[in-house]
């Protein structure tokens, strides 16, 4: 039964992330999620039924228009296959609960996100007052312990980006702010706090290893999104298993 019910989240999150793409797409740049239907980036040939299938249809066409023969982005399939994953992982490891809606629907978030980012640089405020609204709803349903965590962890993710913006004068953007507030509100100030910290490293490690690898300069501005969500979600896994261990290595 366990299997059955892994299989049935690994493949909603793969429809999911589908959907995720367009949203992540669409939404920062003023578009509709509705209408047109989806179609090719290039020539805006409306897709048929095969064509819409996650990660097996970019596998069938083999990357290419099946019309005009350009590129499809290698973004749709990861972020839908990265999608499932992570719906299996959390129900695997959250079980079937309230606290499942919590994680998935912060999953969801996160990969609109990096979608948005990776391909704009933009956080759409829609999105996050959207997620924002929604995740305080089962926070309320759902809460941490003690429940005021959820509100510090906001306040706090939300100050410590805003003063090092303020600081920094324009060094973090106006979307990471937002977002680490709406983080704050799943993870608590502990967690927000690690988390942020995971993202700086993790940034930092690709900024060096890109400016090495020739893939950019250090002119050039990287989205922190990613960053922020593959930190927050190691840190909503396994930020309390990881803090403690340090503490017992510290004593």
């Amino acid at each position: 039964m366990t299997l059955s019910y892994l299989i049935i989240f690994v493949l909603l999150g793969c429809v999911l992330g589908s959907f995720y793409n367009v949203v992540g797409l669409r939404v920062p740049k003023g578009g509709s999620i509705v209408y047109p239907g989806s179609q090719c980036s290039t020539c805006h040939q409306q897709l048929m039924w095969n064509e819409l299938i996650p990660v097996l249809s970019y596998l069938f066409i083999k990357g290419r228009c099946k019309n005009c023969n350009s590129k499809v982005s290698l973004l749709y399939p990861i972020m839908e296959l990265i999608s499932g994953l992570l719906f299996g992982s959390a129900f695997y490891i959250v079980g079937f609960n309230w606290e499942l809606a919590v994680i998935l629907t912060f999953i969801s978030l996160l990969v609109i996100i990096v979608v948005s980012d990776i391909s704009y640089m933009i956080i759409s405020d829609k999105i996050l007052l959207f997620f924002g609204i929604l995740l305080a709803v089962l926070r309320i349903v759902e809460p941490l312990a003690p429940w005021w965590d959820s509100y510090t962890g906001a306040a706090g993710g939300f100050m410590l980006l805003f003063m090092i913006a303020v600081i920094s004068r324009g060094g973090m953007g106006g979307g990471d702010i937002k977002l680490y507030a709406v983080i704050g509100l799943v993870l608590g100030i502990k967690l927000t706090l690690l988390s942020f910290f995971f993202a700086v490293l993790l940034a930092t490690i690709a900024g060096l290893g890109g400016i090495w690898l020739g893939l950019w300069t250090r002119k050039e501005m990287i989205p922190f999104g990613p960053y922020i969500a593959v930190a927050s979600l190691i840190s909503y896994f396994f930020g309390n298993d990881l803090i403690n261990h340090y503490i017992g290595w510290l004593s």
